[in-house]
């Protein structure tokens, strides 16, 4: 049996919250849990950012969050845990947050770049020893698992985010006047 190190203990320090967080942020949408909305008011938000179905996409948001920030604490199948946790932050960076600018103070996407990239960073290094993936032996690290994983969450929030409509309320700019440089447009 391998020594537990400074190191996977460090790592546990990060794991354990980030995920503990977002898992809770899926108990907010599914349950009403922690101050949250639950799945009706949290599928009229869902709505209100262009996804149809708002309530089903809300529960699957949900059981996302769960399952993923679940798995990234307990350093469980952590290149598929990392790959939920990328595709629900790209997600939630794009259609909640993208319109605000990179700071959370702002209402930016600064929170979910952190989390994904946590993510990212743990699906190529892996859990370290404290980890449900360790006591079983299951130790998928690396390069090419941390890229799959990377691919996996990027595919699937493409496919999610292809298939919103423009939020209500907003409005496609306005084409540039013939006075006005086209760049403005945009």
């Amino acid at each position: 049996m391998q020594e537990v190190v400074l190191e996977d203990v460090g790592l546990l320090l990060v794991r354990a919250p980030a995920g503990l967080l977002l898992a809770a942020h899926g108990t907010q949408k599914l349950f009403g849990w922690f101050g949250g909305d639950g799945p009706e008011a949290t599928g009229r938000g869902f709505e209100s950012l262009g996804y149809s179905r708002g309530k089903a996409m809300a529960v699957l948001a949900g059981l996302t969050e769960l399952a993923a920030g679940l798995g990234l604490a307990l350093g469980l199948l952590t290149p598929l845990a990392a790959a939920g946790v990328i595709g629900i932050m790209i997600n939630a960076a794009v259609a909640a947050h993208g319109a605000n600018g990179l700071w959370a103070q702002n209402g930016g996407y600064e929170y979910p770049l952190v989390l994904g990239t946590l993510a990212a960073g743990f699906a190529v290094h892996g859990p370290g020893r404290v980890a449900v993936d360790h006591a079983y032996g299951y130790a998928e690290t690396g390069l090419w698992w941390g890229l799959g994983a990377i691919a996996l969450g990027v595919v699937t929030a493409a496919g999610s985010l292809a298939g919103r409509r423009a939020p209500a309320g907003s409005a496609p700019p306005e084409p540039a006047g013939p006075s006005e440089p086209a760049a403005r447009a945009s």
